[in-house]
C-alpha cells in the first residue's frame, strides 16, 4: 500500500471522460439486457453527474450528454453486433471491470475502443 494515495483526476481529463463513457456503457447494457430498455441520453448525464459528485467533480450539462450520447452509440453498437449470450458476457466483464482490481483483457479493449471514440470527437 503506497503511503500516499494518488490524487483523483479532473473530471475533464481525457482518461476520466473514457472511463465515464466505459462505465455508463457497461450500465446501459446492463438495463438493456435485463429490462429491455435503453438509458435516455439525459437519463445517462445524471448517472454521470451521481458518479462525479462522490468525488466532488463535476463536468457542465453539455459535455455529460456528449459522453452519454456516445456511451448509448458504443452500447447499441454491441448490443447490434453480438448475440445475446455474448452480449451478457461483455456486459458482465465490465461490470466486473469497473472493480479497479479486476483485470480482464475484453474490458482493457473495450476502454480503449471509449479511448478511440473521444478521439474521433
Amino acid at each position: 500500500m503506497s503511503p500516499h494515495p494518488r490524487p483523483t483526476p479532473p473530471a475533464d481529463s481525457r482518461g476520466t471522460r473514457a472511463a465515464l463513457i466505459f462505465a455508463l456503457t457497461a450500465e446501459r447494457l446492463s438495463i438493456h439486457y435485463e429490462h429491455g430498455q435503453w438509458l435516455t441520453e439525459a437519463q445517462g448525464a445524471s448517472f454521470i453527474a451521481d458518479w462525479l459528485r462522490r468525488s466532488e467533480r463535476t463536468l457542465p450539462l453539455a459535455e455529460r450528454r456528449q459522453l452519454s450520447a456516445l456511451s448509448d452509440g458504443l452500447a447499441r453498437q454491441i448490443a447490434d453486433s453480438l448475440s445475446r449470450e455474448a452480449g451478457l458476457y461483455t456486459t458482465h466483464e465490465m461490470m466486473e471491470a469497473l472493480d479497479p482490481n479486476y483485470d480482464s483483457e475484453l474490458a482493457r479493449s473495450m476502454m480503449d475502443e471509449c479511448a478511440r471514440l473521444l478521439n474521433a470527437e
